[in-house]
């Protein structure tokens, strides 16, 4: 049997939300990837040409610190990968996850959350991060998805 992981990044608690009903339907480990210094809200405010999130997001080389780490990566065959969509991308956190670790071997499946952006440029941005890895295209999963929704998108992306 496959071991899984569902690593997430939740600024507001929506992917937070949609990753514990992903682990808790696979019988998943579940991570929480933590910035080392919170986001405010200010920092989200993505109308502020200079709030924190926007300036992190203009500079595709910023890599913000994270405050655990996993110590047996290793040990995972698939890793489901949850963020909110920001400026039709993952979020630079997520960056600096997928630099962290070796994912040689293992099969990557991003999701995210966002009120309408669909996952954009994530997968072939993360092909360039985890070479080695089998990374999905992954897809939006709506915060309303029920958890039957949640499992047949997990299944097919399991089988695929």
């Amino acid at each position: 049997m496959s071991r899984i992981l569902v690593a997430y990044f939740s600024a507001s608690g929506v992917t937070k939300g949609v990753a514990a009903k992903l682990a808790s339907i696979l019988g998943a480990d579940i991570f929480e990837i933590v910035p080392e210094r919170p986001y405010t809200k200010a920092d989200l405010n993505w109308l502020n040409k200079m709030s924190r999130t926007t300036l992190e997001m203009k500079d595709r080389s910023c890599r913000p610190a994270i405050a655990f780490a996993i110590d047996n990566m290793y040990q995972y065959d698939t890793v489901f990968l949850g963020f909110p969509v920001w400026w039709y991308r993952e979020p630079s956190i997520i960056d600096t996850f997928m630099e962290s670790y070796n994912f040689d071997g293992m099969k990557i499946i991003p999701f995210c959350t966002s009120g309408g952006s669909k996952i954009g440029d994530t997968w072939k941005n993360l092909q360039q991060l985890a070479h080695g890895a089998d990374i999905a295209e992954g897809a939006r999963i709506p915060v309303r998805a029920s958890a039957e929704d949640i499992f047949r998108w997990a299944e097919g992306e399991l089988n695929h």
